[in-house]
């Protein structure tokens, strides 16, 4: 009987019972519709959701703080987008009951210092509203800068950070080594690439390189006992999802949520503790150079990498633009 009401379950639910499942969208009504524990945004998702009718009285409470903030115009901008931000967080963390990931400038990823003081910033808006820090990953690029002004968050200031933009090994095991709370290895725009660039042009979801690269990362990391979590992201399609079934977390978009919630095809774990445990992986040691040969060297990942920062950077403009015409007049 217990067997028969399982198979009822959606795919979504049966995933969730297994991986704790995000929601990668800045639109509120899919976070209430799908009840995901975590969720999480980006530029690119707040400047989308800055246009949103919606939120139009988000957007103007922005303004107008960066407006009795700020002194010069850029200055105002950059006050009212930080608040942005943080209000989005949250009335996000009104919806879920676990923690929301708030990116910081992507033209900051190769400034740790910057880094960190933005970080620092953000985490004092949000006390200031009531939110206490443990409800909250700072999201930040996976650039030697980067993981450095995570470490530096983690260990000195107990502030919880989630690393974003990771294409590839070398950048994950910095990431442990460095002592960060959660990982976001892009699994969409590893498959992109490898489309674009060789001759096969389409993937089972076993074969998927952005499946394979997660599934490395998340067996060294249990093999070895980090207690990094590995979230993957960026997914192109549901088999990439069931593929990763039993990640520690997921990260969906609403569309492919939809797709699980209206799919009851039973869900198989794929990876566990007790597996990664039994593979036979070696340690590997990274410090700074060893880090940047091993990026450089694989083109993939170098690729994705600044592709990354230059897409979310020119969506901060776009927001910046958005918002400097309001408070230009």
């Amino acid at each position: 009987m217990e067997a028969t009401k399982k198979q009822k379950l959606s795919t979504l639910d049966q995933l969730k019972e297994i991986t704790v499942v995000v929601a990668d969208t800045g639109d509120f009504e899919a976070m209430k519709l799908y009840k995901p524990t975590d969720a999480t945004t980006n530029p690119s998702l707040l400047f989308a959701a800055a246009q949103m009718e919606q939120y139009d009285h988000i957007l103007k409470a922005a303004i107008n703080y960066g407006t009795s903030i700020g002194s010069a115009l850029n200055e105002r901008v950059e006050e009212a987008i930080d608040y942005l931000g943080v209000l989005f967080g949250c009335e996000i963390l009104k919806i879920i009951p676990g923690r929301v990931s708030t990116e910081i400038d992507a033209r900051l990823s190769f400034d740790t210092e910057k880094s960190v003081e933005k970080a620092l910033k953000l985490i004092k808006l949000y006390e200031q509203m009531g939110i206490q820090k443990d409800r909250v990953l700072i999201k930040i690029a996976s650039t030697w800068e980067g993981i450095q002004a995570a470490k530096i968050l983690e260990e000195e200031h107990e502030i919880h950070c989630n690393l974003t933009l990771l294409f590839s090994f070398a950048q994950a095991v910095a990431c442990a080594n460095a002592g960060v709370t959660l990982i976001s290895p892009f699994v969409g725009r590893i498959l992109d690439w490898y489309v674009a660039n060789t001759n096969t042009k389409s993937f089972q979801p076993e074969k998927d390189p952005g499946v394979l690269s997660v599934t490395q990362i998340y067996n060294y990391y249990k093999k070895y006992g980090y207690k990094t979590v590995v979230m993957g992201a960026s997914f192109r399609n549901v088999g990439e999802i069931k593929a990763l079934a039993g990640c520690d977390y997921l990260t969906i978009s609403p569309a492919l949520l939809k797709e699980l919630e209206n799919d009851d095809e039973p869900i198989i774990e794929q990876l566990s503790v007790k597996n990664a445990k039994s593979i036979d992986i070696d340690l590997v040691n990274i410090d700074q150079a060893t880090f940047r040969w091993m990026l450089n060297e694989d083109a993939m990942a170098t690729e994705k990498l600044s592709e990354g920062i230059r897409k979310f950077a020119q969506d901060s403009r776009k927001l910046e633009d958005l918002i400097r015409k309001y408070i230009d007049v």
